[in-house]
């Protein structure tokens, strides 16, 4: 697919992420950019693939549009914007005292999202993801691989959606719309190792990152966490049950988190100790 050539002298930057930057159209108000950082050229044509292929699956995320370079070799995906919107993470620490409320529908779109089946010869499956993370990973011994791999194998298979970054700040809400953002991880598999990433941002990730990356102190995140686990899991399972069951999950994360600072990171691998 030939990108379409644009000029950033129409946009103006909005934000800026792990792998490249957010623009919003200076006339336009209903088209955004992202633009990858130089050298990523593959990576912004699979994502606007995956995407196209995730929005005609019926899951709610703004629609794609084209594939796009700039002058200076950059390339990126035109999206239709959402205008007026809020993430819930970002709702949520604007008003604390709403959290329930915020929780509890991000936990229905999850619900709702888990539900919904997909053609796995469309999409990969987070297994695979994960098996291929563990290859790669350096830090780990070859008998903690093989625990790790015949845990992940002996987890239920399951032919629903999985979001693939779960985060609160992920979702987002303009009025009576809601919609998930950052599909680029979109596969299919097993509920639960979704469900981790929500956790592990909530609840495991420290005071310093969860105030920089979600704008709210950490005690705001748990009670967001508490609230959602009840609204997903239902208020009469113990929390205490839930997060033994998800912990493992959320330990895998170090895979992805390992690879992307290129150490260990043993504050995450607590959660693995069941395992190995």
């Amino acid at each position: 697919m030939e990108p379409i050539k644009i000029s950033l002298d129409d946009y103006i930057l909005s934000g800026g992420g792990a792998n490249g930057e957010s623009f919003d159209h200076r006339t336009d108000p209903s088209v955004m950019l992202k633009l990858y950082f130089p050298g990523k050229i593959q990576q912004p044509l699979d994502e606007m693939m995956l995407a196209r292929k995730v929005f005609d699956l019926g899951i709610p995320t703004p629609e794609p549009g084209e594939y796009v370079v700039t002058e200076d070799g950059r390339y990126g995906i035109r999206f239709r914007r959402i205008e007026g919107k809020k993430s819930y993470s970002r709702a949520t620490a604007d008003d604390p005292a709403n959290v329930g409320k915020y929780a509890a529908e991000f936990a229905q779109m999850c619900l709702r999202l888990h539900a919904t089946h997909v053609d796995p010869a469309q999409f990969s499956n987070v297994k695979d993801r994960y098996y291929s993370l563990l290859a790669e990973n350096p830090f780990f011994s070859a008998q903690e691989k093989d625990r790790i791999g015949r845990f992940i194998a002996d987890t239920p298979d399951e032919d629903t959606a999985i979001h693939g970054d779960l985060q609160y700040s992920n979702a987002i809400f303009a009025g009576d719309k809601r919609y998930f953002i950052d599909l680029g991880d979109f596969c299919y598999g097993n509920h639960i190792f979704d469900i981790a990433m929500v956790y592990l941002c909530c609840a495991l990730s420290d005071e310093d990152f969860i105030r920089e990356t979600f704008h709210m102190p950490k005690s705001l995140s748990l009670e967001f966490w508490r609230h959602f686990a009840a609204a997903y899991f239902g208020k009469d399972r113990p929390l205490g049950e839930i997060e033994e069951r998800i912990a493992p999950y959320a330990g895998l994360k170090t895979l992805i988190i390992e690879r992307d600072t290129g150490r260990p990171m043993p504050e995450f691998r607590e959660c693995l100790k069941p395992i190995l």
